[in-house]
């Protein structure tokens, strides 16, 4: 086993009240949790510590400096038991600033996805951990369900139920999210990749390609949401709740 990059794009798009969607190049990390301390033998890619990409442990759930003692207590608190095989997916820093929408821990067993934690965070500084049992859908994809709990677009209600479909294998990570509100489909985001080898020139491969993509996703999102109130959407604002790093 070892860490990925996983490299390719991410397309949103909304049902209701109105039609909207968009599509751009994204790109994450896939980091072997057995293999943790290797992140630091890549030149480029440093952990805890400033680089062209990095890994700190605070963008994360979790109280401690230490990620892998975070993993375990969050385990602990939902009682879920500890596998062989654990990864978790995520935007790494660039040149020291990221924003990650959404962050996946997934559980294997004999090398297949059962468990997953989605970590989301809103732009008002909320962050949630959502847990979701993972059931067999087809031959290549897993799905689960969870209840929304946390503002996140200021055009959607604050709860609702996400649906997710997950593909992990040896080449792929695609991962389709779907909300719901009162039982309508009002938006579909999917991330499909290719995984990437975690090398020296891999990192610069991709540095170069999205240098400025931590800038890309918050001005981006900024755009889509005037496009949105200039098609007439009512702007909601969050919650106290919906402003802290819930676990």
């Amino acid at each position: 086993m070892q860490h990925n990059y996983l490299d390719g794009s991410i397309f949103h798009k909304r049902f209701h009240p109105k039609t909207h969607d968009f599509k751009y190049k994204f790109f994450m990390i896939d980091i072997d949790l057995n293999s943790f301390e290797k992140l630091n033998n890549n030149r480029l890619f440093s952990y805890n510590s400033f680089n062209l990409f990095s890994f700190f442990t605070k963008d994360h759930f979790g109280k401690s400096d230490d990620f892998l003692r975070n993993v375990d207590e969050l385990l602990s608190k939902y009682k879920i038991k500890k596998t062989s095989k654990m990864r978790f997916i995520t935007l790494p820093r660039i040149l020291g600033f990221v924003f990650n929408p959404i962050s996946v821990l997934i559980l294997f067993e004999n090398n297949k996805p059962t468990f997953m934690f989605a970590e989301v965070h809103n732009y008002n500084g909320g962050r949630v951990v959502y847990p979701v049992e993972l059931k067999e859908k087809n031959e290549k994809t897993l799905t689960g369900k969870t209840k929304k709990d946390m503002y996140v677009s200021p055009f959607f209600k604050r709860d609702g139920d996400y649906s997710f479909d997950l593909t992990y294998d040896e080449n792929d990570f695609q991962l389709s999210i779907k909300l719901y509100e009162d039982g309508k489909k009002v938006l579909v985001s999917n991330l499909i990749t290719k995984k990437i080898e975690f090398s020296d020139k891999k990192t610069m491969n991709l540095f170069f390609k999205h240098t400025l993509l931590t800038f890309w996703v918050v001005t981006r999102t900024i755009y889509q949401s005037i496009k949105l109130r200039l098609k007439g959407l009512k702007w909601t604002k969050p919650i106290p709740q919906d402003q802290t790093r819930r676990i």
